[in-house]
């Protein structure tokens, strides 16, 4: 039988997952795992303002809804209310958070590790922009999760 599993967003810990440099700010996304699972991941994502993220798709299918702010997926700009499904396979980006930052609701049905699709193109993009990357900050993953590597993790 199947277990009812009940999470309030506020009982959840904020975790930075990454980080950028752009001029003297340091902009991140961050995270709150609702749930995390082999089979099902739920996160509620801030991406602060100006954020870039390299076009990627991910191992399972994957829904991104739109709350607050807007993001730019390639040339498309999603304001609240907007949808992207993401079937498994699937790569969109490059993705730029708004002026204002963004705050996102997503789904991963399976493998949540991203696949990057054009490396060579994000890091023109970040020195067209004068980003840089930082390394990726230490995250607390669930531990069935904890033995894969940064590489396994797409990071």
């Amino acid at each position: 039988m199947g277990e009812l599993k009940i999470t309030h967003i506020d009982d959840v810990a904020w975790q930075e997952v990454k980080a950028q440099q752009h001029g003297d700010r340091r902009v991140s996304i961050w995270e709150k795992y609702l749930e995390w699972t082999p089979g099902l991941m739920v996160l509620y994502a801030r991406y602060d303002p100006g954020m870039l993220v390299e076009r990627h798709g991910h191992r399972s299918d994957h829904i991104v809804y739109v709350l607050e702010g807007e993001i730019t997926v390639g040339d498309v700009v999603c304001r609240p209310g907007t949808n992207i499904v993401l079937e498994q396979g699937a790569v969109f980006g490059p993705i730029e958070a708004g002026s204002d930052g963004a705050f996102l609701l997503e789904i991963m049905m399976g493998d949540p590790r991203a696949v990057a699709a054009d490396p060579d193109g994000f890091r023109r993009l970040l020195d067209e922009r004068g980003v840089i990357p930082l390394p990726n900050p230490p995250m607390e993953t669930p531990p069935w999760f904890a033995e894969r590597t940064d590489s396994d993790l797409g990071r």
